[in-house]
């Protein structure tokens, strides 16, 4: 362990080093090729564009924006479900985007995905049990006859009964069906768990249930989540830290408390005033951000939110603003700072 003196109080002390982050990204892009019927190509859609963000161990980062503007594909990506264009991800200090299929298959344990639809990713041929049990099988996570032990305990820390156990999807509520995707995702006992949108396709009343569920979990099974919503309410009641993205791009990235008191860029802006407030006498400005979303098969120059931004300049347009630390651990990508 390394010392430092301490002069204020004459006395010697350890030197805290910052922790390094269990996920730490840097430069994700993903881009698809748009070929016409002769195969000739086209276009190319950058659905994620040079995204940087870092994951520490036991907290939530969650990940926010609009419809079509590469949350998902950016979690995806981490997967390896879809390959990357370019870019690494260190995990656990290793880039995952460099190991072979089989390397990677060893951490895939440790790496486990919810996803926002659980019905379409359920095997509606398959009973329940089966279904929690085919992760142990391809892990050879205990004995046969301990695997179904596993799964009632799963079944129970998530909320349902053991004679859910027998059960086809087509059975259980959209609420339930969440809650086996989630017991899917823990029954291999992951380090990180990526949420894309798990919450977005439920009851209000339900959404509250599966969060307070998600951060009870986390609490006891120490675990970290990315998670990736479009709704900003949702995400700052669960994440540690906010990443906000648009058009493939991250424009500001803060602790959670930083960026909901205190949004620099404009886009972050408009969406926090877009959030519904519980107070009948209480009236916020609301921005509206005019027109449509650019295409990401043809992004505009300089900054990609210029067309619509309300506070764009004449610099905007030309030059691409660089994310920088313009508050303690607050940055923003923003020609206004």
């Amino acid at each position: 362990m390394l010392m430092q003196v301490d002069k204020k109080h004459n006395t010697i002390q350890p030197i805290i080093e910052p922790s390094k982050p269990l996920l730490e990204v840097n430069g994700l892009k993903k881009h698809f090729s748009v070929r016409n019927p002769l195969g000739r190509l086209e276009a190319t859609v950058k659905a994620v564009n040079n995204v940087s963000f870092q994951l520490h161990e036991g907290q939530t980062y969650g990940l926010v924006g609009e419809s079509g503007c590469g949350k998902s594909t950016t979690g995806r990506t981490l997967l390896r479900l879809i390959e990357p264009t370019e870019g690494e991800a260190i995990f656990q200090g290793r880039d995952i985007f460099k190991l072979r299929k089989d390397e990677f298959q060893k951490i895939r344990q440790d790496m486990q995905m919810v996803f926002q639809d659980p019905y379409s990713s359920l095997n509606p041929r398959k009973r329940i049990g089966h279904t929690l049990e085919e992760p142990l099988k391809i892990h050879g996570i205990g004995k046969k006859s301990e695997r179904v032990d596993l799964v009632m305990d799963i079944l129970e820390k998530v909320g349902l009964r053991m004679e859910h156990f027998y059960r086809y999807p087509h059975e259980f509520s959209g609420g339930q069906r969440q809650r086996i995707g989630l017991a899917r995702a823990l029954i291999v006992n992951p380090k990180l768990v990526i949420c894309d949108e798990p919450v977005s396709a439920l009851d209000v009343s339900i959404q509250s249930q599966i969060i307070n569920l998600l951060r009870r979990l986390q609490e006891e099974l120490k675990l970290t989540y990315l998670f990736i919503a479009h709704d900003i309410s949702v995400v700052r009641h669960i994440s540690d830290r906010i990443g906000v993205m648009y058009l493939g791009q991250m424009v500001e990235d803060a602790p959670t408390d930083s960026l909901i008191s205190n949004p620099l860029h404009p886009y972050t802006q408009a969406l926090l005033s877009a959030v519904p407030i519980a107070k009948p006498n209480f009236q916020r400005e609301r921005i509206i951000l005019k027109g449509e979303i650019p295409s990401p098969m043809n992004p505009p120059s300089g900054c990609i939110f210029h067309t619509r931004c309300p506070k764009a300049m004449k610099i905007c347009k030309t030059d691409f603003p660089i994310i920088k630390e313009v508050a303690p651990d607050h940055f923003v990508g923003c020609h206004l700072y």
